[in-house]
């Protein structure tokens, strides 16, 4: 099993919405190695969903629930989606600021590749993740 990190923007698709319909296809990744991140996720993967813009937070947990496969609403097989289901909301959503701070993250793709949508998570950065969120860490881990 993975961990992924998936970047949303909160006004065109929250966590808040993901937990409202259950489950949804991840589309709308176009950067090249964001899409290679997508094409090697697993069914049974962990995501952390991390709002973007003005939030800069991880905001819940979900599952990864499908292969990767191309996009039914692209014409193009290079562009992925995969479908997630909402696991459950982090207890306290962990700032950008907070993992900044911190720094045992200072390599973490999220703080050296800004702007990648899709990002991997170390084991033990997940678990570091999930402290800061007050969650207890091996309830997402299998």
């Amino acid at each position: 099993m993975a961990y992924w990190l998936l970047k949303t923007e909160p006004e065109e698709y929250s966590y808040s919405d993901l937990e409202r319909d259950g489950s949804t296809v991840w589309n709308g990744v176009s950067n090249a190695l964001a899409l290679k991140h997508l094409r090697m996720m697993t069914v049974g993967d962990l995501a952390l969903i991390y709002h973007t813009g003005k939030e800069r937070q991880v905001m819940g947990v979900a599952e990864i629930t499908s292969q990767p496969y191309p996009d039914p609403k692209l014409d193009n097989a290079k562009r992925v989606v995969v479908d997630v289901k909402a696991i459950q909301r982090v207890p306290q959503p962990v700032t950008l600021a907070q993992i900044k701070q911190d720094s045992s993250f200072e390599n973490f793709d999220l703080l050296r590749l800004p702007r990648l949508s899709v990002v991997p998570v170390s084991e033990s950065h997940w678990q570091q993740l999930l402290q800061l969120s007050g969650s207890r860490g091996e309830a997402f881990c299998r």
